[in-house]
């Protein structure tokens, strides 16, 4: 049979349709996949143990991955200044000169510094500010010092919050902290004659520098000098006394300080809650401006940071004065320091998507247990607002 000639040609048309479509598939399922990238980055130990958590769940959404190094947040900056990596963190806001102005710091991650005490007894301690502040810079000497003692053996309340699906704390329709309940009780408590061990951290540290801003915030008559990376720097005295020798003792990383503190009995440091949970020492509550006594945990401190401000380039300003009745006020945000333009646009691009993961509660929300805290409201806005800086 002899087809009329538009048949034909509408026939040779669908054939040529065809062999391009299979040629097109054919050049689809053969092509090069998006490349993974493998970051490195380094600096605050105090993000690690989450770092370390997430590792699986972006490489399963990115096919990126990552090695992050706990070094210290001092380390992270300078290993930002050189150019070591791909990303990298720090607890305190990098504004030394020696800072590229292609690096810029978002607020990526939150969580609570605990007041870490190792003594026989498994029983709740209670500090106030003004008592932690005379324990770190050696005024109180002994556990069964009458401060101690006094803090411990009152009338003290706690506030509970309702908590959101995130594990922050939950807020009414004009902001306000949604309080569940609030709880008065006696506590008793028979404290050692022993000598107090003080265990901080000896290398430059973001930590460092957020718990002695806060030392310098709440008692400011007893913690004398400003904020500073270096413990040592910002000690109200002479560290090297003799009286110090021995007593005031220090170790690097927040794992070194945790573990120095596990050995030695009555002994007091600062860290993480989750690296004292690791380690067996116990959170201590600490008072509030509103003379209530809070526990480290992500509501609590999520109350705190609720107050916090920030300025253009996403530094934040804390609020050691709140009257937030359940607010924890040794909340800190730790910095994400990246590049705002990558020569590797591939590379670039991976960094972006793990800053937006850890962001979700895919990442931050997976240990609540150890505090972490996922980023919303303003730090959030100004998170994402800042990474849409990257590569454009």
């Amino acid at each position: 049979m002899v087809l009329p000639s538009y048949e034909r040609h509408l026939m040779k048309f669908s054939n040529k349709a065809k062999a391009f479509a299979i040629a097109a598939v054919i050049a689809i399922s053969t092509a090069t996949p998006a490349q993974a990238v493998d970051l490195t980055g380094s600096g605050a130990s105090f993000v690690d143990p989450l770092l370390q958590s997430c590792k699986a769940g972006f490489n399963k959404s990115s096919s990126h991955s990552y090695v992050y190094t706990s070094t210290g947040s001092g380390t992270g900056k300078k290993n930002a200044d050189a150019k070591i990596g791909d990303f990298w963190f720090s607890d305190s806001a990098h504004t030394a000169t020696t800072k590229r102005s292609t690096v810029f710091h978002a607020p990526i991650i939150a969580a609570p510094i605990a007041v870490l005490v190792n003594l026989p007894a498994k029983k709740d301690i209670y500090l106030t500010s003004t008592t932690v502040a005379k324990i770190f810079s050696g005024e109180i000497t002994k556990w069964n010092d009458p401060a101690i003692v006094a803090d411990n053996n009152r009338s003290v309340t706690t506030t509970i919050y309702r908590k959101d699906a995130s594990g922050n704390v939950a807020k009414d329709k004009k902001g306000n902290p949604i309080v569940l309940r609030t709880q008065t009780k006696r506590t008793y408590y028979t404290l050692p004659n022993m000598p107090i061990k003080v265990v901080f951290r000896a290398d430059g540290s973001g930590t460092s520098n957020n718990f002695t801003k806060w030392l310098n915030g709440v008692a400011p008559t007893v913690w004398t000098k400003p904020a500073n990376d270096a413990f040592t720097t910002a000690f109200p005295g002479n560290i090297n006394d003799a009286q110090n020798i021995g007593r005031i003792v220090g170790a690097n990383q927040s794992q070194g300080i945790a573990t120095l503190a596990a050995k030695t009995p009555y002994s007091i440091t600062y860290a993480e809650k989750n690296w004292g949970d690791a380690y067996g020492l116990r959170s201590a509550y600490v008072s509030n401006a509103a003379g209530n006594f809070t526990f480290p945990d992500s509501a609590a401190t999520s109350a705190f940071l609720g107050e916090a401000s920030q300025d253009a380039n996403g530094i934040v300003s804390y609020n050691y004065a709140t009257k937030v009745a359940g607010a924890y006020t040794l909340g800190i945000v730790s910095y994400m320091l990246v590049e705002t333009e990558y020569a590797d646009k591939s590379r670039g691009a991976a960094v972006k998507q793990l800053a937006e993961y850890i962001l979700s509660s895919d990442c931050s929300g997976l240990d609540a247990k150890a505090g972490y805290i996922v980023i919303s409201g303003t730090f959030l806005a100004k998170a994402k607002e800042l990474l849409a800086k990257m590569n454009k």
